[in-house]
């Protein structure tokens, strides 16, 4: 074996670790759920934000509904199940709305991912959202981003405020009928089983009725973290994980964004790569219908060793 695979930094080749091992790859099994970014603009700037999202953040520009039709007609004609819409804050997208009900009216389960905060209660996103739901049902829902169960845990991340004005949303949600998710993260270091009791008490004295022992219903992600240690994904890996590379997102998800002065959107990997050009996959699903090499530490930390996924 070459000696100079071994000086190799990690992450770095597609094909071979830094330790000269063969990396692994995920297959492309078949089109489950479309991500659609809606731009990387926010109203709230947080601490550790993996895409870096905030109100001066435009690196991925709002897409139009023109720019989605066509990419929700290729993914119905990959048997697609879901369409999810991400940010950024999604509400901030004048076309949100109109997104939504593209995907709710072509058959797909739709989520979208907010902070149910002041944007989503704005005049006409507020209405068209009950719209939706009155004409959808459960196939639309919503998953709420709250960081932690105390409101000293969640405004350390997003800011002064953020908790309760979050807090309404979800309420407002919750006591409309929609079909709600929360999803909090691990940041306080506390143990998931601590987290998801506090989380318990939380929605009873709010009146939420979600079981946060029930990790459909409040999910715990693994946090993420550059300058952390985190070991290369060999072939190897899977048999001694125990893992199918075939249960990896990127086998069975893409997300479509729009990069500041593109032309066109692009459909990327996966929801945590955003601005890392390798990850970049073409201009059409069918293009982007290809292996995914592991070649990012967020594959280590949030996919395969934290056995999480964006999908609902």
């Amino acid at each position: 074996m070459d000696g100079a695979q071994h000086t190799l930094k990690k992450f770095q080749h597609p094909d071979i670790t830094a330790e000269g091992e063969a990396r692994a790859a995920a297959p492309f099994v078949k089109l489950d759920t479309l991500w659609v970014n809606t731009g990387t603009l926010c109203n709230v700037e947080c601490t550790h934000c993996y895409i870096e999202s905030s109100p001066s953040n435009d690196r991925l520009v709002y897409l139009t509904i023109a720019d989605v039709t066509p990419f929700l007609e290729e993914a119905r004609s990959m048997g697609a199940r879901e369409i999810g819409f991400t940010g950024g804050e999604p509400f901030m997208n004048a076309d949100m709305i109109a997104m939504a009900e593209a995907a709710l009216s072509r058959g797909f389960e739709t989520l979208i991912l907010t902070n149910a905060m002041r944007p989503m209660m704005r005049p006409g996103i507020a209405e068209g959202l009950l719209g939706l739901h009155k004409k959808f049902g459960d196939r639309l829902s919503l998953r709420i981003s709250l960081d932690h169960y105390s409101a000293e845990g969640h405004d350390a991340e997003r800011g002064r405020g953020a908790f309760e004005a979050g807090m309404a949303g979800v309420k407002w949600l919750h006591d409309n009928g929609f079909a709600i998710t929360i999803a909090g993260r691990s940041l306080t270091g506390e143990h998931e089983q601590d987290l998801r009791k506090g989380f318990a008490a939380l929605f009873a004295e709010r009146g939420i009725a979600l079981d946060a022992h029930d990790p459909a219903q409040l999910v715990i992600f693994p946090e993420m973290d550059l300058d952390k240690e985190v070991p290369e994904i060999t072939n190897a890996c899977w048999s001694i994980l125990g893992k199918d590379p075939a249960d990896v997102m990127c086998a069975n998800s893409r997300m479509l964004v729009k990069r500041k002065g593109a032309d066109k959107p692009v459909a990327l990997s996966c929801t945590l790569l955003p601005y890392d050009a390798r990850f970049e996959m073409g201009e059409s699903l069918a293009e982007a219908s290809t292996p995914v090499k592991l070649n990012h530490p967020f594959c280590a930390q949030f996919c395969v060793l934290g056995g999480a996924s964006c999908s609902g």
